[in-house]
């Protein structure tokens, strides 16, 4: 029978969210690349169709202002800037010292491209950002050839103010379609992501249930690895170490179990010799005054060792029916203070111990295992403890509490944990007779048996505290 803990707790699922993790990775990998792609063509397009415009606004002002350039009298006056306004179309504006021509609307021309053009050679431009959009700003200055035939600044300067509000209208196109392209990426990537996820996990899910059914107890299962990838070799390497685990478990029960017969076997064949030996032994215990002094301490030792012998058998045997599973509790309602106090009569405990108990305290329990698990805590306090000993009762609608706290010095650090492992002895120097080591090992056996708790520590002001909790009713009440 396995051996119940009463505070099991199941292990968190390792995978949850995997699936979902690993399909956002695809989708905002290929939604990325998508988006990356088209704002960078889209960016790529405006730039290119911004600069075309640019340059072909440029050459075409440069154009009329050439052609126009040698029909000019130098110095000019005001006709001739007219001559220039007059070939180009749009806002402009001609200057030349203290003269000045203009159509339209011409108020973005800026001071920065002022200055870029006055006294210079070569045409500028300015992208600037207005109340009615985006204007191209074109400085122009006209050029003369002298007699020597450098060219040199003629003084006359020209501006122009172009509307660039198609072409915006055409970049924010493009992004827009940059944005619809990115758009419709997401679905297909979805899709792509799903069956990506799908290829990914499946021999995950399949190794996630194979292990399931190996912690279940199915040592038989396997998994079928398939391909030449990392997981068809992690495949292959779970296969091996479940076998290997398979192999040692297998072992290990032989063994165990083989174990569990010989102390059951041996445990049933020294019962009957022990029984006799028992019985000389409570003869010889009768006629000890007659027997020479000698003699007596010898004999003492021999009905000692022998009683040692008979519990040792009987704590064996116990803990092989525990094993084998054959151990159950014969559940019957049973008023607990009259059982503790029972128990502590039989054993002349009475004037030591001090029972802390409300009169009445009902509950559904078995009657011999309760009284094994006072027994033993009580004699386990007056072993290792000091009196007083208190033992304490008390209940609620769930649950009965037993505490049996001594006097002692108390537990030392670290011993609680391995109080109740079998054959465990806190202080290794003890004699022989201090106990077999498997009291407190059945005294937990039978409180698991009910589907109770036990525990050790130290109580505040005092020894040694062992706190038990039992459920109240059985499940048929």
């Amino acid at each position: 029978m396995r051996r119940r803990s009463p505070r099991d707790v199941r292990a968190p699922r390792v995978l949850r969210g995997l699936r979902a993790r690993l399909i956002a990775a695809c989708v905002a990998v290929a939604v990325l690349a998508a988006a990356t792609a088209s704002w960078a063509s889209a960016a790529s397009a405006g730039n290119s169709l911004l600069r075309s415009t640019q340059q072909r606004i440029a050459d075409t002002a440069a154009r009329r202002i050439t052609d126009t350039a040698p029909a000019l009298v130098y110095p000019p006056d005001t006709d001739d800037l007219r001559k220039i306004r007059d070939a180009l179309d749009g806002p402009v504006v001609v200057t030349y010292e203290s003269l000045r021509v203009h159509t339209g609307e011409t108020a973005a021309i800026t001071e920065q491209l002022r200055t870029a053009v006055h006294g210079g050679d070569h045409l500028a431009l300015q992208r600037v950002d207005s109340a009615t959009g985006m204007k191209l700003l074109v400085g122009v200055p006209v050029l003369i050839t002298g007699v020597d035939g450098q060219q040199r600044p003629s003084g006359i300067e020209v501006y122009l103010v172009r509307d660039l509000g198609d072409v915006v209208r055409q970049v924010n196109a493009l992004t827009r379609n940059a944005i619809w392209t990115s758009a419709l990426a997401l679905p297909v990537a979805v899709l792509l992501a799903l069956l990506a996820a799908r290829g990914v996990l499946r021999p995950v899910r399949e190794l996630r249930g194979t292990a399931r059914k190996l912690a279940g107890g199915d040592l038989d299962a396997r998994l079928r690895p398939s391909g030449a990838d990392e997981l068809a070799e992690l495949a292959t390497t779970f296969n091996d170490t479940a076998a290997s685990l398979q192999s040692s478990i297998s072992e290990l029960a032989r063994m165990e179990a083989d174990s569990r017969r010989f102390v059951a076997d041996v445990s049933h064949e020294l019962r009957t010799p022990l029984t006799t030996l028992t019985s000389v032994a409570e003869m010889l215990e009768e006629d000890l005054e007659r027997m020479p002094s000698d003699a007596r301490a010898s004999i003492e030792l021999a009905i000692a060792e022998t009683r040692r012998l008979a519990s040792l058998v009987e704590d064996l045997m116990e803990i092989a029916r525990f094993d084998a599973g054959a151990a159950q509790p014969h559940l019957e309602r049973v008023d607990i203070p009259g059982v503790v106090r029972e128990c502590l009569r039989s054993r002349s405990w009475t004037e030591q111990v001090r029972l802390d108990s409300p009169e009445e305290l009902a509950a559904v329990l078995d009657r011999r295992r309760l009284d094994v698990i006072v027994a033993n805590l009580v004699g386990n306090a007056f072993r290792h403890g000091e009196p007083p000993v208190v033992v304490r009762l008390s209940a609620d609608e769930q649950e009965v509490h037993l505490e049996v706290i001594d006097n002692g010095p108390g537990l030392p650090e670290g011993v609680a944990a391995q109080l109740f492992d079998r054959f465990y002895k806190a202080d290794s120097s003890r004699g022989r007779s201090a106990g077999s080591g498997l009291g407190m090992a059945i005294t937990a056996e039978n409180v698991w048996l009910h589907g109770g708790t036990i525990e050790a520590g130290n109580a505040d002001g005092a020894g040694a505290r062992f706190a038990v909790r039992l459920p109240r009713w059985s499940e048929e009440t």
